[in-house]
């Protein structure tokens, strides 16, 4: 490969390319969210996360930083910033790895094999480490509450009819007199 930003440009469309929905942020390849389906036979099974992918200046030399966007009951995953903690991102990176290998392999590997002797979210290994049925059902109950495919939708959404809300009280606040979309003279 010729330079960083070749690869990455290259990566990114592997990705684009492959069964996974990607959405750019701000039109470039430095940034964008992933849609990533927990891994069949797990207790993540059927559920739906937007993750975010940050790809550094020195990317592929550099690891990118991956992020859940929506929440996931986790040991290795923060539970407020959704930062994962995983060594092969996080410390034993190697520009041999693409993007596919974290969708593909990282990640899955992670949900289905959390450590909780190296957590991020303190609760989520104490709660694994002493009572794994009850861990189990709350994993069960985020995926229900938080990983579904509306849940990675709405983000978008909820933006939106933000500004609709907005623009609904503004309108309530003008004269009735007023028309509607024509401007002041």
């Amino acid at each position: 490969m010729s330079s960083p930003s070749k690869r990455r440009e290259m990566d990114v469309m592997k990705l684009m390319m492959s069964d996974y929905t990607v959405e750019t942020i701000n039109d470039g390849l430095n940034e964008f969210n992933v849609e990533f389906h927990g891994p069949k036979e797990s207790l993540y099974e059927g559920g739906v996360w937007k993750i975010r992918v940050e790809l550094p200046d020195a990317y592929p030399y550099k690891s990118p930083s991956i992020g859940f966007v929506n929440k996931i009951y986790h040991p290795n995953v923060d539970e407020m910033s959704g930062s994962v903690c995983l060594d092969v991102i996080n410390q034993s990176w190697s520009p041999m790895f693409d993007l596919l290998n974290v969708f593909e392999v990282f990640l899955p590997q992670l949900l289905l094999y959390p450590n909780p002797s190296d957590p991020l979210n303190g609760d989520a290994a104490s709660l694994m480490m002493k009572d794994k049925k009850q861990y189990d059902q709350k994993v069960k109950e985020y995926c229900e509450r938080y990983a579904k495919k509306e849940h990675i939708s709405n983000s978008r959404a909820e933006e939106d009819s933000d500004d609709e809300e907005i623009s609904v009280e503004e309108s309530e606040s003008s004269d009735d007199d007023e028309i509607a979309g024509h401007a002041d003279p």
